[in-house]
């Protein structure tokens, strides 16, 4: 046997109990048909008490270092059901191995050699020892919980009438789990005698393009130094500035920054592309030198809008995260709000960043990364100083006096924004804002100050900044490049130390290895919410803590998850979110789980049961209430045109007949429309980017009140609060403008205006129809000072296609539709009168 083939057998065998002995295996197994480099799997014939099982394992790295790597995707009993065959592939080194087992069919690629005629034969031998006894499978139950999600509810083995499997009691896999559990634990609690820190160089990159193309070389940015580096996170902000990038979050721009990219690494290296992720123009890579590609593993990435609706992607932040050898790496590229007085609004965007992106791995969020490097357009600027007085300093060259006034560090010292994030020393000049094509700073009428907008911080152990500069030679946008180089301690596991420990650790546990009950203790099982109002999250945090240990006080990590219930489709409602809702609890310690409200549909009350399944041990059960303030924004238009007052003034029996559509109807539009509509006339047809602006979330909470409640006061906010309050007020309205059930057909009739006019007028009911015709005869008179609000008919039926016909399911992704664009266009640019009536 091979090393090599030796070193993973052994690795293979720590997956299962002592006395489950792998008895072949059969490496760089494919799916036929599958996708290309899926040679990641192995197959293992395991035995125990005189019966066989047939596992398939599949490898998170290339070559497995720890049973932790594998998963289990497949398992078949080797009984009088089971059968194997092979078919030969013509001018191939490798067959297709058949497994047959009652009405299921696998099939895979294995290459031809000693190893594959080694493993048939044990195959063949188990099913001859099988075919004069009746074997027990029952060992075989507790592993179902370990497999992978997707092939649970196929498994071959669950079509045995004799053989149960508990698919979503508590104990599934619990022998199995914990003992995985326990042994991760106890490996991380002695890596330091199997790891050494090695230094690795990262690069990481910020630049704002101001949306301008680029054929320069980026050479002298991205290769600045001597030595070439391990890694680079290269991140750009404004890649492209138009409607169509912004409403379809589509753009060539990504594939030409990227090739600039990879034409301008270090010519003394070879490098791979990690990851590209890209959210309008934020878009961010992660380039490694090929020598280090190999260990490289458990890639994702994840994107944020923080822009219009809490969604648009004109601001917020782009995501990658991996792990290196044994240490886990994120990077942030952000873009935060802009203008100088917005600092609250950038505070905001990077708190939303950091509790939205979600990577979907473990760890899923930034935070629980060993090494985050966040860099961007943070867009923080110079305070209560004039464009004349940050020069002036800048030329005595007292750049310490500005960066006292600068509003990130007077942010991090208030602990308002990334509080436990290091900067380096800043010793460049400021990178914004300049003149196009030179190194002077800005001469426009607006003259907006000298600020250091662009930048690069981290957290985390082991990471040593080198340098931290600006690129003043690139002078394509109004933004100058920021570069900062790292020597980061990466954790490398050394393999011959590793098996020393790690079998030491299985023969510890092997005497144990029915005792590993995990306990937790949950400090409260009813949370109860103060009244809920629409769109005003609310937070309660409840502890969860680890106090089991076992017979020789060996303590005992607990792993968590909330899971759904029988016949619902998700852990909690669409109203919760919970955050983490899966875990690992070292022992002795706790995890703090905070659950989250936010009203965003017509209800009365909240009622939650949450399971909190305890992996091997007992589940739990959470109870979640509350009372739900009603909003006009949450009502269907039928209902609000037969009010007369805010919805908050109104008696229940007031209510029940208004909802109930026995009320009579008093307004052709509902009354809270017409406000919206008749302060955007008369102050926002001639702002500038009126629906690209977010508002501060105080902002529309106030503007809500005053709907909800009435005021003798003028309605509050800025016209860009107001227009934002219009849309979320369309957004999510009971049912859409549209009804859902027109939308195929709409689509269908987008290229002929008389067409979408006669489907208005034949099928959407005199309320809808009149609401959609006002909103669209607003339109048209933005589309009137266009030359002042800078829109035309073409992205305001982007933007209001998807709001006057949104889908059930509500997308978080800011990508529009060009089809219900198409509909909504013909409205804006045709003489609507004919449309009012029916004729």
């Amino acid at each position: 046997m091979l090393a090599t083939h030796l070193d993973v057998f052994n690795i293979v065998q720590a997956k299962f109990l002592a006395a489950e002995v792998v008895k072949s295996i059969n490496l760089n197994v494919s799916i036929v048909d599958g996708p290309q480099n899926n040679s990641n799997r192995i197959l293992a014939l395991v035995e125990y008490n005189n019966s066989f099982a047939l596992f398939v394992l599949v490898s998170s790295r290339t070559q497995p270092v720890s049973f932790s790597d594998l998963s289990i995707e497949t398992v078949v009993p080797v009984d009088q059901s089971f059968a194997c065959e092979t078919e030969p592939v013509a001018g191939q080194n490798h067959v297709i191995l058949v497994i047959k087992y009652k009405q299921n069919r696998y099939e895979y690629n294995i290459e031809v050699g000693k190893e594959s005629c080694n493993f048939a034969a044990e195959l063949i031998r188990s099913k001859e020892v099988v075919s004069t006894s009746k074997p027990n499978f029952t060992w075989l139950e507790k592993y179902f919980g370990t497999m992978n999600q997707s092939n649970r509810n196929s498994d071959p083995i669950s079509d045995q009438s004799e053989f149960v499997l508990v698919r979503d009691g508590m104990t599934q896999g619990q022998t199995a789990i914990n003992r995985e559990s326990m042994l991760r634990y106890q490996l991380k609690l002695r890596d330091s005698e199997f790891t050494q820190k090695q230094e690795f160089t990262i690069f990481v990159g910020t630049w704002n393009v101001n949306g301008q193309p680029c054929s320069a070389s980026l050479r002298s940015w991205l290769s600045y130094d001597e030595n070439p580096p391990d890694v680079y996170a290269i991140g750009f902000q404004e890649i492209d500035l138009s409607k169509e990038a912004f409403i379809f979050n589509d753009t060539p721009r990504e594939a030409e920054w990227q090739k600039l990219v990879m034409d301008g690494l270090h010519p003394n290296a070879k490098y791979r592309l990690v990851a590209l992720a890209r959210l309008v123009g934020m878009q961010l890579a992660v380039m490694i030198n090929n020598q280090h590609y190999q260990h490289v593993r458990n890639v994702s990435f994840d994107t944020v809008g923080t822009g219009l609706l809490g969604k648009m992607g004109n601001k917020g932040g782009v995501a990658v995260r991996l792990e290196l050898h044994n240490t886990s790496l994120c990077f942030v590229n952000c873009h935060l709000a802009a203008h100088v007085e917005e600092y609250e609004r950038r505070n905001q965007d990077y708190k939303d960043i950091n509790a939205r992106i979600n990577f979907r791995r473990n760890p899923p969020a930034i935070k629980d990364h060993d090494q985050v490097y966040w860099l961007g357009d943070l867009n923080y600027r110079i305070t209560d100083l004039s464009n004349t007085q940050v020069k002036v300093l800048l030329q005595r060259n007292e750049t310490n006096a500005l960066l006292k006034v600068d509003q990130l560090n007077q942010q991090r010292e208030r602990g308002n924004v990334l509080l436990d994030y290091l900067e380096g020393d800043i010793t460049f000049q400021p990178t914004y804002k300049f003149d196009l094509f030179t190194d002077v700073y800005d001469t426009s009428e607006k003259a907006r100050p000298p600020a250091w907008t662009d930048r690069i911080l981290w957290r985390g152990r082991g990471i040593h900044q080198l340098y931290y500069r600006s690129h003043m030679d690139l002078k394509v946008s109004d933004h100058k490049p920021v570069s900062a180089l790292f020597k980061s301690e990466i954790s490398v596991v050394d393999p011959t130390k590793y098996r020393k420990v790690h079998e030491d650790l299985l023969k510890k546990m092997d005497k144990h290895e029915n005792e590993f009950l995990p306990q937790v203790t949950v400090d409260q099982t009813e949370v109860t919410f103060d009244l809920v109002k629409f769109r005003e999250p609310q937070c309660r945090d409840i502890i969860i803590a680890n106090t089991g240990v076992n017979a020789e006080l060996l303590q005992v990590p607990a792993e968590f998850e909330f899971i759904k219930k029988l016949d619902e489709s998700f852990y909690c409602k669409d109203w919760l979110r919970i955050v983490p809702f899966s875990g690992s609890i070292n022992p002795g310690e706790k995890c703090d789980v905070r659950l989250e409200v936010n009203l965003e549909t017509d209800l009365d009350t909240l009622d939650d049961i949450l399971v909190l399944h305890l992996k091997g041990g007992k589940d739990m059960f959470i109870i979640v209430n509350g009372t739900c303030q009603k909003s006009c924004f949450t009502q269907s238009l039928s209902s609000l045109v037969r009010i007369q007052v805010p919805i908050l003034h109104l008696s229940d029996e007031e209510w029940n007949l208004a909802r109930n559509n026995i009320s009579p109807i008093y307004y052709s539009v509902p009354r809270e429309l017409w406000l919206l509509v008749d302060y955007l006339y008369r102050h926002g047809l001639k702002t500038r980017d009126l629906f690209e602006s977010c508002a501060l979330h105080e902002e529309l909470i106030h503007i809500r009140d005053w709907l909800d409640c009435g005021s003798q006061e003028p309605i509050p906010g800025t016209p860009q609060a107001i227009a934002e309050s219009l849309l979320l007020f369309l957004s999510y309205t009971k049912d859409p403008v549209i009804p859902f059930e027109l939308q195929d057909v709409c689509i269908a009739a987008a290229n002929n205006f008389e067409n979408c006019r006669q489907l208005i007028l034949q099928k959407v009911n005199d309320i809808h129809r009149t609401v959609f015709l006002y909103v669209c005869m607003f339109l048209q008179e933005l589309l009137r000072y266009s030359n002042d609000n800078g829109y035309d008919a073409k992205t305001l039926a982007s933007l209001f296609g998807d709001i006057l016909l949104r889908d059930q399911i509500r997308n978080s992704k800011p990508q529009a539709s060009r089809g219900k664009a198409n509909f909504v266009y013909n409205f804006l640019m045709n003489d609507l009168s004919s449309s009012l009536l029916p004729k």
